[in-house]
């Protein structure tokens, strides 16, 4: 099967995690705290989305690019496992901390952290969209 409808999955999802994380950003920014439910609400659903993507890159996308026998793609596979390899683990961690008992009792730390956590995914969106998605797309692996 050819990589084509999970390069457009990979890249809807991409666009999805834009819009959640820029919901979230909006919500830690407003005067008001928002409410916790809707808080949650959003955070779940970037977190399930989130975590679905980089399944489907770490067992679909990643292991086709390196066995695609092109060198320059398997290097700029492995470049980008080894630079962003940890972000599953980062956001787990920081998914985990922020308890909504914790997000209560700090909310300025959980937003500074939340900023922090939204830069890096938007990073790694932007470079694979503009680096890594295209070389794949490309290939059209089977």
């Amino acid at each position: 099967m050819p990589i084509g409808p999970e390069m457009r999955r990979l890249r809807a999802e991409h666009a999805a995690l834009t819009t959640l994380s820029q919901l979230l950003l909006d919500l830690i920014r407003t005067p008001e705290r928002p409410r916790p439910t809707e808080l949650e609400s959003v955070r779940g659903m970037l977190r399930d989305t989130l975590l679905r993507h980089l399944k489907c890159e770490d067992w679909i996308l990643y292991p086709r690019l390196k066995a695609s026998g092109n060198a320059e793609v398997v290097a700029m596979a492995s470049e980008f496992v080894r630079e962003m390899g940890h972000i599953a683990q980062d956001f787990a961690a920081y998914d985990a901390k922020w308890t909504a008992e914790r997000i209560a009792d700090d909310w300025p730390g959980f937003c500074s952290e939340t900023e922090v956590v939204l830069d890096v995914l938007g990073l790694r969106i932007e470079r694979e969209n503009c680096d890594l998605y295209p070389v794949a797309e490309q290939l059209d692996l089977a």
